[in-house]
């Protein structure tokens, strides 16, 4: 592709609201323009990148038995309706009416339309197993897009539907994607860890994320550096210490100016550990056979030297959808806001109390009366509610496998799986018929790649102070040809003869000056750079760099220059072939 050409233009600087490093560079270089709030376009370089990956993923999901296909991104309603996610899904979901009134749904995963495909053609034992996958749009109306790909409405996903007639089946599948998206980001040359993670609104019990860990990530991975135990910290556990006492008689105790667990331990002069943390969160409800909604108060309560985890909260109570209560809310329910805890509150407020808290005695909880808190509360005695592990782990807190202290990072999910079991195939009556004749339900996985976030956490790990620099797997071209010599013909005999070996080539014919064309080749960042100056043509040689390391040049013979060049593209190509882990699921 000659630059004169290329469709989209570089920038200078970056448009205003790039939050990440990456992101303005995809700008810049040309790879993608922004259409609205989490709504890209994919520009031509930016596309080219795209296919690559897609490429790889279409090769490994081939490679572990799925068959491609591709199912519409607008859905009937009723299929959803089926399943209760219509009604459950909050506004993430795209909803309209078509032309006659008829509910449809803008579908941001595809469990129920490959559903509704398999209870019409997975009738007996003798039709499983199954994959199947397809590279295709989807719409989520994320509240708080940000930093580019990374976090957007419009995307396009791998998603990937495995079907059995039993668990170890299931599990057979499962251990195959496991593999599979290990060799998919090594061979992107992304680095990634899997953590076990929370199945959200995908159902199921066993899931695992891949994340990128990277600064600008908005999950939080809990790691052991002794025994490698990894969870997001949305379902992260810890070994927690009890501190279990004779129960003593409560008493009220005045505590001015005491609204936080900081100030109420340093005022009794005892250790947070003593104190109980309450949270108050207004749940939404919603019935999934009628779409009514309820809201309930919901009060949890941690020991006071823990945090409680939002994720884990609302799991428990089996909320669709959480918010901070209201000061008004809170004192209907007969409990004051910074004093507050479930001891006389009113019979409605749902009470979930940490593991932590039921295990310890003679806890100091607000006594719903402001500057007033009760020391000497015990659980099961003053106050009783739903026993769970609502805590959030954190670094410092001990491994749950092997007490080591724990570490915390950052990161960005790029690929997910999930063993969803039966909740689709019996809610939408997707059966078949086993060999000694009983009707089953099918047994069903979901696992999905995003691939658009996939070349941003790229552009986020490949890139220095000038630009990109994308790995031979992933850059939309193998070879940047840079010609400064006034003969155009020479630079376009070269350009032709690359092109006749196959390479993959940006030539840059256009009549700019020398810095443009550097700037604008570190900017795009293809991983071969080979320069065309009149001194080394005479020389009969040129010169060529690799993006990874400007300072190294090196002069390549004209005679052979296809040849070689070739020979570089394979020689990276290795590179990264020889860093594919086969990492297996324990």
């Amino acid at each position: 592709m000659r630059m004169s050409n290329v469709f989209s233009r570089t920038l200078r600087e970056a448009p205003s609201g790039a939050e990440s490093a990456g992101y303005g560079f995809l700008l810049r270089a040309g790879f993608i323009q922004q259409l609205g709030a989490g709504i890209f376009s994919l520009l031509p370089l930016g596309l080219r990148s795209v296919r690559k990956i897609e490429r790889i993923i279409r090769e490994e999901m081939d490679g572990i038995g799925g068959q491609e296909l591709q199912m519409p991104v607008v859905n009937p309603a009723d299929i959803w309706k089926e399943t209760g996610r219509y009604y459950s899904i909050d506004k993430e979901m795209g909803r309209f009416q078509d032309r006659v009134g008829r509910d449809m749904v803008l579908a941001m995963t595809h469990e129920e339309c490959v559903t509704d495909i398999a209870r019409f053609e997975l009738d007996s034992y003798k039709r499983l197993p199954q994959l199947v996958y397809q590279l295709q749009t989807k719409w989520r109306d994320d509240p708080r897009p940000r930093a580019g790909l990374i976090r957007v409405r419009e995307f396009t996903m791998k998603d990937s539907y495995s079907f059995d007639r039993d668990l170890a089946g299931l599990e057979k599948q499962y251990r195959a994607h496991y593999s599979a998206y290990f060799r998919i980001f090594d061979r992107c040359a992304l680095p990634t860890i899997a953590v076990g993670s929370d199945s959200g609104m995908m159902g199921g019990k066993v899931a695992h994320e891949y994340m990128y860990l990277s600064s600008i990530g908005e999950d939080t991975i809990i790691t052991c550096p002794a025994c490698g135990y990894t969870a997001n910290r949305q379902v992260a556990t810890f070994t927690k210490t009890s501190y279990p006492e004779e129960l003593l008689k409560t008493e009220a105790v005045h505590t001015p100016a005491c609204p936080t667990i900081e100030d109420l331990a340093n005022f009794l002069g005892i250790p947070k550990r003593k104190t109980a943390k309450a949270l108050f969160m207004m749940g939404t409800f919603v019935d999934s056979t009628t779409g009514e909604e309820r809201q309930r108060l919901i009060l949890g309560v941690v020991r006071g030297d823990m945090e409680i985890e939002e994720n884990k909260l609302q799991n428990v109570a089996k909320a669709n959808a959480l918010r901070p209560a209201h000061v008004d809310e809170i004192r209907l329910a007969g409990m004051e806001p910074g004093f507050g805890s479930p001891i006389g509150c009113d019979p409605s407020v749902l009470v979930i109390v940490d593991d932590s808290v039921a295990k310890s005695n003679n806890l100091v909880a607000g006594a719903n009366k402001v500057d007033y808190h009760l020391i000497n509360t015990n659980f099961g005695r003053d106050y009783t509610g739903t026993v769970a592990d609502i805590a959030s782990a954190a670094a410092g807190h001990a491994c749950p496998q092997c007490q080591t202290a724990l570490e915390q990072s950052k990161g960005i999910e790029v690929g997910n799986i999930f063993q969803l079991g039966t909740r689709y195939s019996e809610s939408m009556g997707c059966f078949f018929q086993d060999e000694d004749g009983t009707r089953k339900p099918v047994i069903m996985g979901s696992y999905g790649i995003g691939v658009g976030r996939l070349l941003a956490c790229l552009a986020e790990h490949y890139n220095d102070e000038s630009g990109l620099k994308l790995p031979i797997t992933s850059a939309p071209y193998q070879v940047h040809l840079v010609s400064l010599v006034k003969d155009q013909e020479i630079a376009d005999g070269i350009y032709e003869e690359l092109q006749a070996e196959g390479i993959e080539v940006l030539y840059d014919d256009r009549k700019e000056s020398a810095g443009v064309k550097f700037a604008d080749a570190d900017l795009i960042g293809i991983p071969i750079r080979i320069t065309l100056g009149n001194r080394s043509l005479k020389e009969g040689s040129v010169e060529v760099k690799l993006r990874s390391n400007l300072q190294e040049t090196n002069a390549l013979p004209l005679a052979s220059l296809g040849s070689q060049v070739k020979e570089l593209v394979t020689s990276l190509h290795k590179e990264i072939s020889a860093r594919i882990s086969h990492r297996e699921l324990a």
